[in-house]
């Protein structure tokens, strides 16, 4: 398994698991399953509303001596309600007893979008607050003090634009060492591969596989199928595997992390084994031309009527 390596030499495993849509009653059994496989990098996220079960299943596994806290890498991230000073650590606290860690590997921004507490579901322009009132930078000092504090190793963000990652290098003490955001075949975000390989900033790419399970809600009733692409359907078939071994495989071609989800013990299997399959020059050609700017994830839910927040304001 390749490794993704850290300033101070500690180490991410490139093939995570993700857990965001993984259900309270599914989830436990699935990230059983995954360590039993080898999976050691386990992402989640407070608002992902399944932490406390992800970590019994944590301490379960180590009571089974199926793996050792030290083996394994567990990213969380701070939710948008939970970015005034006076909310970041208790937000990191809680996740630590809901993982029942005493620390975390990686700990995120989620979003550079800042909400007022217990703002409820869906969201309402009433429920946002302006990043002119809350700063990124005004949040990220209490990210730098929790890492400080040995309460998480590392510290980054997600779905970061460019801009914004160099509006906050600019000004940080201990630079974002990660940022999570969106990559696929249809949206490659070359120029911010190379903006972070330039920073030695690290990328994770979530929704590798398109986000197919996502709600109705979320999706354009017309999106495409990465699953269908003619160019990752004959290359799969090239490699005798699936469309999705061959997504995660080119995230990991990449040099990016990437954090599949699944609760299927055949499909975890068949995700852990896409990091033993080498694409050649030209499978990664043919890749490289299917790329179209096209979000699974637009962020249209900050972009509400009345919202401080716009499409272009938070990936300009």
């Amino acid at each position: 398994m390749k490794k993704l390596k850290f300033q101070n030499g500690d180490t991410l495993p490139i093939l995570g698991l993700g857990t965001w849509k993984s259900k309270p009653g599914e989830v436990y059994t699935a990230v059983r399953e995954a360590i039993k496989i080898g999976y050691r990098h386990i992402d989640c996220a407070a608002v992902y509303n399944n932490e406390a079960e992800i970590g019994q299943a944590f301490e379960d596994a180590m009571k089974a001596g199926d793996v050792k806290r030290e083996d394994l890498r567990i990213t969380s991230k701070l939710w948008n309600t939970s970015h005034r000073k006076h909310q970041v650590q208790p937000a990191l606290e809680k996740t630590l007893s809901d993982l029942r860690l005493d620390y975390l590997d990686l700990y995120l921004i989620h979003w550079p979008v800042a909400m007022k507490e217990n703002a409820p579901f869906p969201y309402r322009a009433e429920d946002m607050i302006s990043l002119e009132e809350i700063p990124v930078e005004e949040t990220w000092e209490v990210m730098e003090a929790c890492q400080t504090k040995g309460l998480a190793r590392h510290i980054g963000v997600s779905n970061f634009s460019i801009s914004k990652l160099k509006k906050l290098v600019s000004s940080a003490k201990q630079k974002p060492e990660m940022n999570q955001i969106e990559l696929q075949p249809l949206l490659q975000q070359n120029d911010m591969l190379e903006y972070c390989g330039s920073e030695n900033i690290h990328l994770t790419a979530y929704s590798p596989l398109g986000s197919r399970d996502r709600s109705a809600n979320f999706k354009d009733p017309n999106e495409p199928d990465l699953f269908e692409n003619e160019v990752i359907v004959k290359i799969a078939e090239r490699h005798n595997c699936s469309p999705a071994q061959i997504l995660i495989a080119w995230a990991i071609a990449r040099g990016t992390a990437v954090i599949p989800k699944s609760v299927n013990p055949k499909r975890l299997q068949q995700n852990f084994d896409a990091a033993n399959i080498e694409l050649t020059g030209d499978d990664m050609s043919d890749i490289a031309r299917l790329d179209k700017g096209f979000r699974f994830i637009t962020g249209s839910f900050w972009a509400v009527e009345g919202s401080p927040y716009s499409l272009e304001s938070l990936w300009g």
